[in-house]
């Protein structure tokens, strides 16, 4: 079974090597616009909805059958609208600390707020200062994962991560937004949801989500970034879920 997943505000999905830890999986790891391969593709506004569509295209293209959607922080609430717009391609959500209402914002909202001078020079802080945005995560830093902040910090150019933010105020923030997401477990699609010990309890997943859940778990020992801080636990948690649903 099929594995399309979507990274949050920092991509990708892919430094880790999901496709090497999770085994007899077909994953796939596309970038968004605006990142990674697809840097320089946002020829238009960015938005969630925009995202949204633009993984129902990849998943046309280059997925073989109905897949299982996981969707890490922003990417939650864009596979969550994906769900919502192409039940045919989706035959689960795994929502990794997704983003439900814009009290799951807060990073989006400073970084929607502040003018572009004043976030090109926030921008390069966090660009060359990987160690510290590890710590202020409360994350340890040993050399991997200082190598894959690296990496992810340099993925995408600060006009996307600025573009994003914004969307993702102005679209979780609609007075819609719930109640379309909520179209997707109200259909019976599979739905799982999975945080990390040190972040969970800031989640601010509706009860209706948790009702809905096949089930609910919580890494432990780790925060909001658990695939950089252990990928094996993470993948070992994702190949479970995806297990239960080919099962």
């Amino acid at each position: 079974m099929p594995l399309v997943m979507i990274h949050g505000l920092f991509g990708s999905q892919s430094f880790y090597a999901p496709n090497r830890r999770i085994a007899g999986v077909d994953v796939h790891t596309p970038d968004l616009i605006g990142y990674g391969a697809l840097r320089d593709s946002a020829v238009e506004p960015i938005t969630l909805a925009g995202q949204a569509a633009h993984v129902i295209r990849y998943m046309q293209e280059h997925v073989s059958a109905p897949s299982v959607l996981l969707g890490h922080s922003v990417g939650g609430a864009v596979a969550m609208l994906v769900a919502a717009s192409a039940p045919d391609l989706v035959r689960g959500v795994i929502n990794v600390e997704g983003n439900f209402t814009l009290d799951d914002a807060f990073w989006c909202w400073k970084i929607a707020g502040v003018d572009a001078t004043a976030w090109q020079a926030e921008h390069a802080r966090l660009v060359a200062d990987p160690q510290g945005w590890l710590e202020n995560g409360g994350i340890a830093v040993r050399q991997q994962r200082l190598e894959w902040a690296r990496t992810a910090l340099a993925n995408q150019p600060r006009e996307t991560i600025q573009a994003m933010a914004r969307a993702v105020v102005a679209e979780t923030g609609a007075p819609d937004f719930l109640s379309r997401i909520r179209m997707v477990v109200e259909r019976g699609t599979p739905f799982f949801m999975l945080a990390g010990e040190r972040s969970a309890a800031g989640w601010n997943a509706p009860d209706w989500a948790h009702a809905a859940a096949l089930s609910y778990v919580v890494q432990p020992e780790v925060g909001h970034m658990m695939m950089l801080e252990e990928p094996d636990g993470f993948c070992r948690i994702v190949s479970g879920m995806v297990a239960q649903l080919a099962a």
